[in-house]
């Protein structure tokens, strides 16, 4: 029987910590040799942390990474280790070094370059025209980057039927978004027994700026069954003992393979031959990780809300941040961002801020202290009325004969806007606006006051899965985090509103959310026409307006905070409308 353990080290890289990044490496190497790991795969460029954007830009970058990429080779000594890097040839690859007992063995490099959502590869990279196959004694594996996988009759197949690899290796940085799990897990089980050969799937976990990867690396059978799977959104090191001989029978069993493509006038695929190492001692049953253990984020509530407090973790402690603070006023949207925030630093590092206004009701103020204590966060009350005042008085002049408006209201979001920055200023806390997608679609925010901050936890989170998530929150702890239901009732039951004048709601200036949410999925992340999404049922006069309010708050939706993508589409790089646009559909 021949048998070879499988590691899979999925590591939660940073972005330019070229060093960091190595001692993670090493450590997920030595960590895997104790445990008799034959073959180690690291994720799509774990040297540099994905993605490096124009860092690819610098020569002394490139350099240097290609060089801790050598600093490795030490340690690799009696294994194979593939790992995410660079390569320049002339042009730059995104590449995936083959280091073995200590040799740089050669590379698998990107063919398939996504320039598509958060994606840019061809700005910086050129694709590499081959794949190849490395023979390990016995063993013939197949390595391919990220979207090779993906590739329906691309590297994967001719590494199998022209390489004879009986083992992919898989090489990914993965973005979020909710779904995207099983859609992943669907593709590569496809790869798996479509052409009938062992897949080692390694994903990138962590959250960059607005992007945020969830793992879930995954050891896949001949016939596309899941043998052995990480953890969703944390660090993990996957172990598979993995029978070859079973991808022999089932070769032998099925004629499903396109054989002899080397006759059809196709040139023979490189195979590098690996050198020989010492016999190993038997090694202990490998500890492996199971599918269930990643089934434990099984409901999209769950998974949506693990996204957002690894990304809010990774992004304050990788910007240098150790607290933030944000406005609460009592609704839902601050409630949760809080929520999140502590579940992702705990209740020390998490200061929330009551502003209340002449129009805030004590409902309100109740409701948020109940929530702080909920959470056990420190809370202080910054008052706006007397400010409010000064600013009306001010004003009063060139006000003259001029009724109040939305003027009024956005001078009040600015003060708090105010208050948050001189916090942050101070103490060096990092603020979080707490506006949602549906929010920040239509424009229902205000530029340098509720859009003033650092990071925006809930920007690509609809308004209605706000309240799904709170609910979610309510029923289920997060390890380490506050017990119980820790949203007030009233919180999630009031109608929502900016508490910006007498007895406003949202509703007053916007369609319900249900309809607003169904409608702005449509016309925002499928670019549905305005007769299209008519067509659906909605009034088409609402869609109108709807769409017309996405259009106009473009400009200021370009100057808000990075925030967590969570969606297919989200603001920022997946969506790039122009400001100055004449096309209204």
């Amino acid at each position: 029987m021949r048998m070879l353990r499988l590691g899979l080290a999925q590591i939660n890289a940073t972005v330019g910590d070229l060093d960091g990044n190595f001692a993670k490496v090493v450590r997920a190497i030595d960590s895997a040799r104790e445990q008799g790991v034959d073959v180690l795969a690291f994720p799509e460029l774990v040297m540099t942390g994905y993605p490096p954007e124009d860092l690819l830009l610098k020569p002394a970058f490139i350099a240097r990474v290609i060089e801790r990429t050598h600093d490795l080779l030490p340690h690799t000594k009696g294994m194979t280790v593939v790992v995410g890097t660079l390569e320049r040839d002339r042009d730059l690859y995104n590449a995936a070094a083959v280091l073995h007992d200590g040799a740089y063995a050669g590379s698998a490099r990107k063919i398939w370059l996504p320039n598509y959502g958060v994606f840019d590869e061809k700005r910086y990279f050129a694709a590499a025209e081959t794949c190849g196959v490395f023979a390990r004694g016995e063993l013939r594996f197949g390595v391919n980057v990220c979207e090779d996988i993906w590739v329906e009759g691309g590297p994967t197949e001719d590494q199998v039927a022209r390489g004879g690899a009986e083992l992919i290796l898989n090489l990914s940085a993965s973005p979020y978004h909710a779904g995207k799990a099983d859609e992943r897990r669907r593709m590569v089980a496809t790869r798996a027994a479509d052409n009938l050969a062992v897949v080692g799937y390694v994903n990138l976990v962590g959250g960059q700026d607005e992007v945020v990867f969830d793992g879930g690396s995954m050891v896949l059978d001949p016939r596309g069954r899941v043998i052995a799977q990480g953890a969703l959104f944390a660090e993990d090191l996957v172990i598979a003992d993995v029978n070859l001989d079973d991808v022999f029978h089932a070769r032998l069993q099925d004629t499903r393979l396109r054989r002899g493509r080397d006759a059809d006038g196709a040139d023979p695929i490189e195979v590098v031959t690996l050198s020989a190492l010492p016999a190993a001692a038997p090694a202990s049953p490998a500890r492996t990780a199971s599918a269930p253990q990643a089934e434990r984020e099984s409901s999209e509530s769950a998974e949506v809300y693990s996204a957002l407090v690894l990304a809010t973790r990774d992004y304050v402690r990788k910007n240098g941040f150790d607290t933030v603070t944000l406005g609460l006023s009592g609704g839902i949207d601050s409630a949760l961002t809080a929520c999140v925030a502590v579940d992702a630093l705990g209740p020390d590092k998490v200061v929330g801020v009551l502003m209340p206004s002449e129009y805030t009701s004590q409902v309100s103020l109740d409701t948020a202290l109940e929530l702080g204590r909920r959470l056990g966060i420190r809370t202080m009350t910054l008052p706006i009325a007397d400010v409010m005042r000064a600013y009306e008085g001010a004003l009063a002049e060139p006000f003259t004969g001029r009724a109040a408006d939305v003027t009024e209201e956005n001078l009040q979001a600015r003060i708090r806007g105010n208050y948050l920055m001189a916090l942050s200023n101070k103490f060096g806390w990092l603020v979080l606006i707490t506006g949602n997608k549906s929010e920040m679609s239509v424009g229902y925010s205000t530029l340098y006051g509720d859009m003033a901050g650092g990071f925006g936890v809930l920007k690509d989170v609809y308004k209605t899965q706000v309240y799904e998530l709170s609910h979610w929150r309510n029923a289920n702890a997060m390890p380490g985090g506050p017990e119980g239901p820790v949203i007030p009732d009233l919180t999630i039951t009031r109608a929502p509103s900016a508490e910006l004048r007498p007895n406003q709601t949202d509703q007053d200036s916007l369609p319900p959310y249900d309809m607003l949410d169904a409608i702005l999925r449509m016309y925002v992340e499928e670019d549905r026409s305005i007769a299209e999404i008519a067509a659906q049922g909605f009034d088409e006069a609402t869609v109108r307006r709807v769409a017309r309010m996405v259009d106009f708050a473009e400009y200021k939706r370009r100057q808000s905070p990075p925030g967590i993508k969570i969606t297919t589409r989200a603001f920022g790089k997946d969506r790039r409308i122009p400001i100055t646009n004449g096309w209204r559909g």
